[in-house]
């Protein structure tokens, strides 16, 4: 299997780091936290989901890099939010002290505003694109996908759902708003730098689609098997808090198996593409077989 991280991490890396700011001005507390979030590892899955796509119409790399890199701070963002005594309370992110728990809570919160902002502000830059329908698309598409209808939504059903019983169908939507839909504009971002036609670009959203939902299984698996040292942050919390999830719902080898199928499906819509898509198509096996 290609490993995607060690191929374009280092790429996307150096360019979170030219972008997001710094200093030793006033506010540098919030700058440093802002770096400390966004700096400090992670699989770097939808930066890679932009790139590659974008790499199936021969985009320019430039282009592709600042798309992903804002939506990986849209991403952090939301790791940092989550992390916050008010909503799941974790004091561990990928092997370190979380952001409130590094400088306190409200740096947090102005973190993830920070990040959020910074995200919208490069894609409205000409260096993403020159074509302004497709700096509007890129704005629209990442605007839905974080909000009410997509990755806030999702969380308000998860915080919901801990004192609510939600059936699989409701598990189901709360997982694609909450974790599909950003993955999803992902995997569908570099078609939208591309102009790519409406059929191309529905086959790699549908793409990401299934492997957001596979991805999130498997994040739930890791929680209910993993342990804390592989996995980078705490485990079995989803049982404790009574959280609604495909593998309470379904038990975990069943919860496996519909992980995998979705992976399968996913491959699947990647046939129109070729060979330009095989990046994409190892990522449908590690998505499911991926340890942290």
């Amino acid at each position: 299997m290609v490993d995607f991280n060690a191929m374009l991490a280092e790429a996307v890396d150096q360019e979170l780091d030219n972008l997001l700011p710094a200093g030793r001005e006033l506010e540098h507390r919030l700058f440093d936290a802002m770096r400390y979030a966004v700096l400090g590892g992670g699989k770097r899955l939808r930066p890679f989901l932009v790139i590659a796509g974008g790499e199936i119409f021969d985009m320019e790399m430039a282009q592709c890099l600042r798309t992903a890199a804002a939506v990986e701070l849209v991403h952090a963002y939301s790791l940092v939010h989550d992390d916050l005594p008010c909503m799941d309370d974790d004091d561990l992110r990928r092997g370190r002290p979380t952001v409130h728990v590094k400088f306190d809570e409200a740096t947090a919160v102005l973190v993830g505003d920070a990040l959020l902002t910074l995200a919208f502000e490069i894609l409205a830059d000409r260096r993403t694109s020159a074509d302004p329908e497709v700096r509007t698309n890129l704005v629209a598409g990442l605007a839905k996908a974080a909000g009410g209808h997509g990755m806030v939504g999702g969380q308000v059903l998860d915080l919901w759902a801990e004192n609510n019983p939600l059936d699989e169908a409701g598990t189901v939507r709360m997982q694609r708003l909450k974790t599909g839909e950003m993955i999803a504009f992902a995997g569908e971002a570099g078609g939208i730098l591309a102009r790519a036609r409406p059929q191309q670009r529905q086959a790699l959203r549908m793409f990401a689609h299934d492997l957001g939902l596979a991805f999130q299984i498997t994040d739930d698996l890791l929680d209910a098997e993993g342990s804390a040292v592989e996995v980078g942050k705490a485990t079995g919390k989803d049982a404790a808090a009574g959280k609604a999830t495909i593998v309470a719902k379904l038990g975990i080898e069943a919860a496996r198996d519909r992980a995998t199928l979705l992976s399968r499906q996913a491959a699947a819509h990647l046939d129109r593409f070729g060979d330009k898509a095989n990046p994409l198509r190892a990522l449908c096996e590690f998505v499911i077989t991926r340890s942290n």
